[in-house]
This record gives structure tokens, sequence and C-alpha cells, in this order.
């Protein structure tokens, strides 16, 4: 456990330490996630979707407003050219798992939302992750649950976080 907690050296810099926290979390990540025996790799497989396709679905899923994004907005959030985010969007209306409608207050702008089978798609794949991370979970020891806990309570104050939490419990919920 000591060997993987390496310390900054006095003349570390930010992005050297920055790199060393990152790999930290990018194992803790790969460990948690991968727990489930690849339940997630194949929920992604059985979907059938690209992973730009996935990627949108996943964001319209987390889509707060009731119309719905924009392909620009989807465009930004999930990190893809205008032109790929609106193809993507297009695979995916063909396909029935999202829709396009008129905004209510300009005509001019088309809001992309998930259809039923989108939102049923988007549900597995999230049931899939969460069920390789609850496995995750009752691998730890009290401590170690304690401390996880302990970090994700000081996280969850940021309002990207806390976001993303509560949609999350609202998608289950459901």
């Amino acid at each position: 456990m000591e060997a993987a907690r390496k310390t900054a050296s006095p003349g570390s810099t930010r992005q050297e330490n920055d790199r060393e926290l990152a790999l930290r979390l990018g194992s803790f990540m790969l460990c948690s996630f991968g727990s489930d025996g690849g339940a997630v790799i194949r929920a992604i497989d059985d979907s059938g979707l690209n992973f730009p396709q996935m990627k949108v679905l996943v964001a319209l899923a987390g889509e707060t407003d009731a119309e719905g994004a924009t392909v620009k907005e989807i465009s930004a959030q999930v990190g893809l050219s205008l032109p790929s985010a609106s193809r993507t969007v297009d695979d995916l209306v063909k396909r029935a798992l999202a829709t396009r409608s008129e905004d209510s207050n300009d005509r001019r702008v088309r809001r992309v939302g998930l259809t039923a089978e989108g939102h049923e798609i988007a549900d597995e794949l999230m049931a899939a992750r969460l069920a390789g991370l609850e496995q995750f979970v009752g691998t730890l020891n009290d401590i170690e649950r304690r401390k996880l806990d302990d970090a994700l309570e000081v996280l969850l104050r940021r309002d990207d976080i806390a976001t993303a939490y509560r949609n999350h419990r609202k998608r289950l919920a459901r």
C-alpha cells in the first residue's frame, strides 16, 4: 500500500503531482469498474452502440431540461465536433433511441431527447456500472469504506459532482 502512495518531492511540479494523482485515480477506476466481470462491456456490446452513440445516449439520459438538448449543447458536453454530434444524433433517431423536436421558444432550434427505448438502454448501462461498483464496495473493509465515503462526501460538495449524483439518483428511482 505504501508503495502506491507516492508523496510529492520538494522539487515536484504541480503537473507531476497531478499526473501521479490521475494515475492513482485511474488505477482505482479500472479496479472498481472492472470488478463486475465485464458486465458493463457486455451491456455496451449488447446495445449495438458505437462509442460516440453511447456518449450521446448517456449525456441525453442525464439531461435535466425537459425539452432536451440542442446538438450544439450535446457536442460541447461529449467532446464531439458539431458535424459528428449531428451524425450521431441522426443515427440514434434512425434507431428510434432519440427524437428531435422543435424548441418551444425558437422554431429554428431542434431539441434532442431520448425515447423510452433510449432511456431503457441508458438505464441498463447505468445498472451494469452500478452493479460493478456495488461488487467492488463489497470488497472493502470497514476502514477503506469509511475513508472512501469521507472522500466522496468532500467531492460531493462540488456542483458538477453533486448534480451528477442527483441525476443518477433520479434515474435509479425510476
